[in-house]
């Protein structure tokens, strides 16, 4: 027979994790699907968790966006009557570094069941839970301080020097003399944040699903940066100056599965180096991660790699000819774009572990070009800061505007494997959370 959850005051833990369940109502998991995980003895299962979320499958971990309802039961069927004397279930995060304990900054708990007579448990028992995240949780920072900051997502990869589990677990207390038994799952979490809304006019040829207005005729929907000086030679007989300027949509906000508008323009008195370095297949413009742990993981970010500073490049522009003007014998104008991957982790800041992402404009590549001395042999030409979010701007469509056919590049990761092997084989750490 099922039995009610009992409150129970929260279990102590340092003043960093110290949370408590929003009070506002939850949104129930609509869809998805229900996972379990059980403990079996001698073949039978004895103690099960089941909870739903919005994955479509379920053999993959539960999912939850923020807001949602972490909901299920909890089951106990034992053959024969045995002593608990209590049964919680619990949500916990924490952070985690590699050759460093878990620091927890988040654990709400609730007390499915308590004796109050006999603690002798037999048969079949169910009891529901459901709970509703926070969306801040107050950090211990290194400096001592603590602060509210926005609950982070979920993060594990493989070879990362840090990571960020959610786990749902069940606890079955067993008294003093005999050890407490747990099950538990990890789950994924990720933050609901919009994307700022464009510009009018850019909202209006998403809507109408007409071509983008450049930043000529729309400079409140576009940045420009500073032009780029582009020196060096052509098949080592012909001087090369051509400066190239690049305006990206405003604003500087973009949503996972949705691309970043571009363009690009090129101007210089050589007709051959402006074909040469304007042709899409010579542009690298990326969308490059950079994750910042430790201490000074919430400063503003620094040039060049560090001991704690990992970059990865996480996709890839591609440009084709603009109409827009007509053509012009000094000037090439390219429109491009640069798709935001589903996969991707938002934007976040949290001490310790902060993860942010750039647009890097890389040295050119195209045939017979060789760079002058002045241009950076390593590291990009130039660099824009922008920030990735879970979910569109409302009741927009975000189409493509590539040519039909158009043939988009293969992203190549210039930096992933650079920055794992220069700070050492330890960061090779492999994290497998469980189901």
């Amino acid at each position: 027979m099922a039995e009610k959850p009992t409150a129970e005051p929260e279990s102590e833990l340092p003043s960093y994790s110290s949370v408590s369940a929003q009070k506002k109502s939850p949104t129930p998991v609509a869809g998805g699907s229900e996972h379990s995980k059980s403990l079996e003895n001698d073949g039978r299962k004895w103690l099960s968790l089941y909870v739903k979320s919005r994955s479509g499958n379920s053999s993959t971990l539960p999912v939850f966006l923020e807001g949602d309802s972490i909901s299920g039961r909890v089951e106990i069927d034992l053959q024969k009557a045995e002593t608990i004397k209590g049964i919680v279930i619990e949500v916990r995060a924490g952070t985690t570094f590699v050759g460093q304990d878990e620091i927890l900054f988040l654990k709400v708990d609730q007390t499915l069941w308590t004796p109050t007579g006999s603690s002798k448990v037999n048969g079949r028992h169910v009891w529901p839970f459901s709970f509703t995240l926070p969306k801040e949780t107050q950090v211990k920072e290194p400096n001592g301080k603590t602060g509210m900051y926005p609950l982070p997502p979920n993060f594990s990869e493989r070879a990362s020097a840090a990571y960020i589990d959610y786990q749902l677990i069940v606890t079955v207390k067993r008294g003093m003399l005999r050890v407490n038994q747990t099950l538990s799952t990890n789950f994924g979490y990720y933050p609901s944040v919009f994307a700022d809304p464009p510009s009018s006019l850019r909202r209006l040829a998403y809507t109408e699903n007409s071509p983008l207005i450049g930043p000529d005729g729309d400079p409140e929907g576009w940045k420009m940066l500073p032009p780029i000086k582009v020196t060096g030679s052509l098949f080592s007989v012909k001087e090369v100056d051509i400066e190239c300027q690049l305006a990206i949509a405003t604003p500087l906000c973009y949503a996972v599965g949705t691309p970043i508008p571009l363009v690009l323009t090129f101007t210089g008195q050589d007709t051959q180096a402006l074909d040469t370095l304007a042709a899409p297949s010579a542009i690298r413009l990326c969308l490059v991660r950079s994750m910042a742990t430790g201490s000074d993981a919430l400063e503003k970010p620094r040039a060049g790699r560090t001991d704690n500073l990992f970059l990865e490049t996480c996709g890839q522009a591609y440009f084709w000819p603009s109409h827009e003007g007509g053509p012009e014998d000094n000037k090439r104008v390219l429109q491009g774009e640069l798709e935001v991957a589903k996969i991707l982790k938002p934007s976040f800041e949290f001490p310790r572990f902060t993860i942010r992402y750039s647009l890097d404009f890389q040295p050119f590549e195209a045939p017979g070009y060789i760079p002058s001395a002045d241009e950076p042999q390593l590291g990009p030409l130039l660099s824009e800061q922008v920030k990735i979010v879970t979910r569109p701007v409302p009741g927009l469509v975000f189409r493509s505007h590539a040519p039909p056919g158009y043939e988009k590049p293969h992203t190549t990761d210039y930096n992933k494997s650079v920055g794992l092997l220069e700070n050492g084989n330890q960061r090779f750490y492999h994290h497998h959370p469980g189901w």
